[in-house]
């Protein structure tokens, strides 16, 4: 299905969001300082929280890819996802819009599976780019619409994709199958799929024989796309599973590697790990040698001065994290909350020659990506957004716009909403409609409410939370319009 062309060149900076939505026009951006257009390549992980890689400071895990790409390329620190699960943090990074605009604010579950499509009149960053002469392919888990849908990859830019593109048949890691451009494709793993229920359809399941890894053949798909010749730039998202629990499986099964190394015999000397512990760890591990993969492939094929790679995950830590793991986290929050262990997310970007290495401070979130691609791309953005580019402060270049705030909301649970504006945080708990207020320069951990001392920057930031989303047909916190 053919969508219509958008010819109007503009960027919404957050001061004029409110009047961009009213139709107000706003300022433009400038044109993309390279001639030649990169290639880009978003990896995005599932559940990964922000303090689970050695760049961020985690003591356990080894990661030395991500090292080496942190090494040789800029670190975010105060990057921030869609919000803290998965379908909504998708759409957020695929259109450019935050939680409180976007599409798909919620992991809704529709028949006959599969989780809420996207519409035909939503513009996603494979479409923008295609429209630009990229390349675009997508291995991984998409999670924003089922084959034969209104959101199958193919009809919202992706010229092919080989996946999960059910969030529910992602939670295994060695499925029964994958879909490849509409069609199953049989992998000989024998799962045991879990009793139909209206919210997993039947299509849960654990394998407990596992033979082939989904991960893996993400990884050779996205090798074999760049290896082979290629008359245009591409965009290639490689959005794996990992480290995402499968709740469906024995609780000592719900994390599954294919081997144990390098964590085989931890720790070397003490009590030995559980074997969960131990399958945890070898899948951050295993997606660690996924990014050194990538980074070698596009050495190797003398793609890497023209290819930007951004390192990133969709929410924060699940919370089947084995606690080993986890205590050393100093931020509040897992998969699913407000705080910001749940909404924090890392970036790494890596483009040798172009991105200097360094540590960048800049608030930022997943719905950046479409206005910076965009600005890389040379090409205008379709409608209204909520992203900035970050072109400025990935290539040393121009001034970079600063967002005035940022928006999330979630649905689950009784439903939150936070909004950042500088350093100060307001959390908004809606079925107890609870309001806590943090200042993130002092209390990075939000571990002090000052909601009673700071009575009116809380009447501020709420005021500024009520404008800050549109209404939803879907999404309203259970409540009517």
């Amino acid at each position: 299905m053919r969508k219509r062309r958008y010819d109007a060149h503009w960027a919404f900076l957050p001061v004029t969001l409110l009047a961009c939505w009213a139709g107000i026009p706003a300022p433009t951006l400038t044109e993309s300082p390279n001639t030649t257009p990169p290639n880009i390549v978003y990896i995005y992980m599932d559940d990964l929280g922000v303090e689970e890689t050695a760049p961020y400071g985690h003591p356990i895990f080894k990661t030395p890819n991500l090292s080496r790409m942190t090494a040789e390329g800029l670190k975010f620190t105060q990057h921030y996802a869609g919000t803290s699960v998965c379908a909504p943090s998708r759409c957020a990074l695929m259109t450019g819009m935050h939680t409180g605009h976007c599409e798909v604010r919620g992991n809704i579950q529709m028949n006959p599976h599969g989780q809420m499509p996207i519409s035909p009149e939503t513009v996603t960053v494979a479409e923008r780019l295609k429209e630009a002469g990229y390349e675009t392919a997508l291995f991984g888990k998409w999670g924003l619409g089922i084959e034969g849908t209104t959101g199958e990859p193919t009809r919202q830019g992706f010229d092919t994709y080989y996946g999960y593109l059910d969030q529910v048949l992602a939670h295994n890691n060695f499925p029964a199958y994958l879909i490849r451009n509409g069609r199953r494709e049989d992998l000989g793993n024998k799962v045991v799929w879990e009793p139909k229920t209206a919210l997993f359809k039947g299509l849960g399941s654990f394998t407990p024989e596992p033979k082939v890894y989904s991960n893996d053949l993400f990884t050779k798909e996205g090798l074999q796309f760049i290896a082979r010749p290629h008359k245009k730039p591409f965009y290639l998202y490689l959005s794996y599973t990992l480290p995402h629990n499968n709740g469906e499986a024995p609780k000592d099964q719900r994390f599954q590697a294919p081997t144990l190394a390098p964590y085989d015999n931890e720790p070397p000397g003490g009590p030995a790990w559980t074997p969960l512990e131990k399958n945890y760890a070898a899948t951050i591990a295993r997606m660690d040698d996924y990014v050194g993969q990538i980074m070698d492939a596009l050495k190797k094929q003398g793609l890497a001065t023209n290819t930007l790679v951004l390192f990133s995950s969709d929410n924060g830590s699940t919370e089947d994290i084995p606690e080993r793991f986890a205590k050393s986290n100093r931020l509040r929050g897992m998969k699913r909350s407000p705080y910001e262990g749940g909404i924090r997310a890392p970036l790494i970007a890596w483009w040798p020659g172009k991105v200097k290495p360094g540590v960048s401070y800049l608030p930022s979130a997943q719905w950046d990506f479409l206005a910076t691609a965009c600005d890389l791309a040379g090409v205008k953005l379709a409608k209204p957004t909520d992203g900035l580019s970050m072109v400025p402060t990935l290539l040393s270049q121009g001034q970079q716009a600063q967002h005035d705030h940022l928006y999330w909301e979630f649905h689950e649970q009784g439903g939150w909403q936070a909004i950042r504006q500088g350093n100060l945080k307001l959390i908004h708990k809606v079925k107890t409609d609870q309001y806590e207020l943090y200042d993130l320069s002092r209390d990075p951990a939000e571990q002090t409410n000052r909601i009673e001392q700071e009575p009116e920057t809380a009447i501020r930031l709420k005021n500024l939370m009520a404008s800050a989303r549109t209404p939803s047909a879907h999404f309203n916190f259970g409540r009517n319009q």
